[in-house]
């Protein structure tokens, strides 16, 4: 197995969670994400963020709106909407239900019984 891949699909699984996290904070512009996320050591790249920015503001989950830029074109911020903090809600739930089991596995001590 792969673990470059595995570590990928882990990525993955998380980044939605990670850009609602970002924008629960204050309406961000997507360099401005991507920065944050490198900062914390999620590499992303444009091609990954804006489809799934696309999808979540067409399930209801972000809004935006263009602000004027000192250093060229209008940019697009991306915020939660009222829908998106609802779901952050339920996916921090999830979150640290699915943390919680994994601290367990890691720190359990199995018998086996023949």
């Amino acid at each position: 197995m792969n673990i470059e891949n595995a570590k990928s699909q882990m990525r993955k699984g998380m980044l939605e969670y990670c850009v609602l996290l970002l924008l629960k904070q204050r309406p961000l512009y997507a360099s401005d994400i991507i920065q944050r996320l490198k900062d914390a050591e999620l590499l992303v790249v444009e091609g990954t963020l804006y489809p799934l920015l696309t999808r979540l503001k067409n399930d209801g989950l972000l809004s935006y709106e263009w602000q004027e830029s000192t250093q060229g074109p209008p940019r697009k911020y991306y915020a939660l909407s009222p829908d998106g903090e609802r779901f952050l809600e339920e996916l921090n739930e999830a979150w640290t239900g699915l943390s919680n089991t994994i601290n367990y596995l890691k720190n359990v001590r199995t018998e086996f019984h023949l």
